[in-house]
């Protein structure tokens, strides 16, 4: 079984809560399915949930590198020069990360609020970026868009290879009928 949960701002990818934050005990999964990766606590989006323990060793195996999509919102306005800069890869704590596609976005009509709101600042306008990477280091889409500039303020997982968190709100779930890898 494979579970595609849309991870809501402030739960942690594991199912015990600790430091003050929720955990995924909450929101009524089957017995026996473990998240298949993680998201940081202040991240939000697509998180995939199996009782298939091949399946999840496939997909923290850094050699299939499948596909993530990844939406965040930066600070500034982001640039071309950047953008182009964060798709040859970048240097982030000692190591250039890979080659990913990365494409200045428009903020998605059916994006849910985040509680609580990102800050705003009248003066400094916000702008989203699209990247789709093959590696998963820790808080690596944020530390790459540090690097270019432009901090991330926002991050929600849209895709986990072919299966996209569309139509699932905050906390919903589904069963999954696509093949995940």
């Amino acid at each position: 079984m494979v579970i595609l949960f849309n991870k809501p701002f402030g739960v942690l990818s594991q199912f015990t809560p600790e430091s003050g934050h929720k955990a995924l005990d909450e929101f009524g999964f089957p017995a026996g399915v473990y998240a298949a990766g993680r998201l940081d606590h202040d991240s939000e989006g697509a998180l995939l949930l199996t009782d298939n323990g091949p399946l999840i060793k496939k997909l923290l195996d850094p050699k299939f590198g499948h596909p993530r999509t990844y939406l965040a919102q930066v600070d500034g306005q982001i640039t071309e020069e950047a953008v182009k800069k964060l798709a040859t890869g970048v240097d982030i704590k000692g190591y250039h990360t890979k080659p990913c596609i990365a494409e200045i976005a428009t903020e998605p009509e059916n994006l849910w609020p985040r509680t609580p709101p990102v800050r705003f600042r009248a003066n400094i306008p916000t702008s989203w970026v699209r990247l789709t990477l093959t590696e998963g280091k820790n808080r690596q889409v944020r530390h790459m868009t540090a690097a270019v500039g432009f901090p991330t303020l926002r991050l929600i997982r849209i895709k986990i290879g072919n299966i996209s968190l569309e139509g699932l709100q905050p906390g919903q779930w589904r069963f999954v009928q696509e093949k995940v890898i």
